[in-house]
């Protein structure tokens, strides 16, 4: 029997007129005061959540990741950046936080670096530094990617390039290198600013005695093979030119300008963490300093491989890592098998971004390898080593926070593992160097 049948049967039998009025005048009074109730309460969070929508308009206009099916693009630099956002299932389900990645491997380049690549060149050529289809050629110091990214764009723009990497990086970077037609300088590796007379030496066979060093800013250096006496003909004059990534402010532009508001409109403007490798410090310093610059309790945080500087730096106040003393170096400059992140000297673009960075984590090789074939056997995801590096520091940072709900940590997502193969994928190469390769270390952290 319901419960309104038998105040029914009460009013109609045992209560007196003036108590049946009563009773309903106390009953009508519960339902309205219920209605009131929830009316009000939706009330209140209708008006909360359109004060949250004017609140974050303010900050940027929200537009879908769009498809550019329905435009012409201007050659390959016109499919740089843009980059997907895409979320690392795995992970984020996982621990109960969004991790979030910037598919950076999607460029044309294959990496991160042809956004640097392409702002360097632009704005060498805005300030009349280069001169496309002249015969010049660019000079640059790299462990690959940036390299690779500069002759793609290069040979779009008509220039020659001489790339010098390290007798010991992935061999698959430097076919990939002959392929885009560059010239390539292996060399043990040294101080990038030995590298510098390059470009100056640029015209020496020349009928000139004597390369003409042209002004340019600090850390560039730009030489051609005209006469200085008659500066009129310089302009169509081949001229060697020295990028410099490391020193080069267009790096941190590129990603102040590109990365960092992608991200923003990509996340609507809910970002918790920024985490990123840094080898010349670009990224981490572009994009964090933009993300900052939109909401400061956006925490950044860098992922640093065994053998980098950078660790203790960001800890500590030194740039040292312990492995510089102990004499068993693997590589001769950082000791890892990580590629494209950790240095152990402070570039002006570090420098830009010390100031913004809140935390850092030591990734070790075991675990980036671990990552990597994690992420492949949960996601499908096959990734190069700097971007395994930086998913192991998302772990660790939601860990450290004690997040779980929901939070957002966005990422870098370098390069894909299609030039890894003789090293990093390489697991006959592991097991001599001693590096296990372990996908359970993964899933004991979650």
């Amino acid at each position: 029997m319901s419960w309104w049948p038998t105040i029914g049967n009460i009013l109609s039998s045992s209560y007196k007129p003036s108590s049946q009025s009563s009773f309903r005048h106390l009953l009508y009074g519960i339902i309205l005061g219920f209605s009131l109730s929830w009316t009000s309460t939706s009330l209140a969070l209708f008006f909360r959540a359109r004060r949250e929508r004017l609140a974050t308009h303010d900050h940027f206009e929200p537009r879908p990741i769009e498809l550019r099916s329905d435009e012409v693009l201007s050659g390959v630099t016109g499919l740089i950046g843009n980059t997907p956002l895409i979320r690392i299932n795995s992970l984020s389900d996982a621990l109960g936080v969004e991790i979030l990645g910037k598919a950076e491997f999607l460029n044309p380049g294959g990496s991160v670096k042809d956004r640097v690549a392409l702002r360097m060149i632009d704005d060498a050529e805005t300030v009349g530094l280069l001169h496309p289809h002249t015969g010049s050629r660019i000079f640059e110091g790299t462990v690959g990617s940036t390299g690779i990214s500069i002759a793609t764009i290069a040979r779009a723009r008509g220039y020659d390039v001489t790339i010098i990497m390290p007798d010991d990086v992935a061999e698959e970077k430097v076919k990939a290198l002959h392929a885009l037609g560059a010239d390539v300088e292996r060399v043990r590796p040294t101080s990038i600013v030995d590298k510098k007379q390059r470009a100056i030496d640029f015209g020496k066979h020349s009928s000139f005695d004597k390369p003409h060093v042209l002004q340019a800013p600090p850390s560039m250096i730009v030489s051609t093979t005209g006469d200085e006496e008659k500066p009129e003909d310089l302009m169509d004059k081949p001229r060697g030119f020295f990028a410099d990534q490391f020193e080069n402010r267009s790096n941190h532009d590129a990603h102040y300008d590109g990365t960092g508001p992608e991200i923003w409109r990509q996340t609507s403007g809910s970002v918790n963490a920024f985490v990123s490798g840094a080898g010349t410090g670009g990224t981490v310093a572009g994009t964090g300093r933009f993300l900052k610059s939109m909401n400061e309790d956006i925490i950044v945080v860098i992922s640093d491989p065994e053998g980098s500087g950078l660790y203790n730096k960001i800890k500590h106040g030194v740039m040292f890592d312990y492995k510089e003393s102990e004499g068993t170096k693997r590589r001769h400059q950082v000791d890892t098998v990580v590629e494209g992140i950790g240095i152990n000297r402070l570039t002006d673009n570090i420098s830009l971004a010390l100031p913004i960075i809140d935390d850092a984590f030591r990734i070790t090789d075991a675990e980036a390898v671990a990552m990597s074939r994690y992420l492949v056997q949960h996601d499908g995801l096959f990734l190069g080593s700097s971007s395994a590096c930086n998913l192991f520091a998302c772990i660790k940072l939601a860990r450290k926070m004690g997040w779980q709900k929901g939070q957002t940590i966005v990422t870098i997502l370098c390069d894909s593992g299609n030039r890894h193969y003789s090293k990093f994928w390489n697991d006959e190469y592991l097991k001599k160097t001693g590096i296990p390769v372990n996908p359970g270390l993964v899933t004991e952290l979650l």
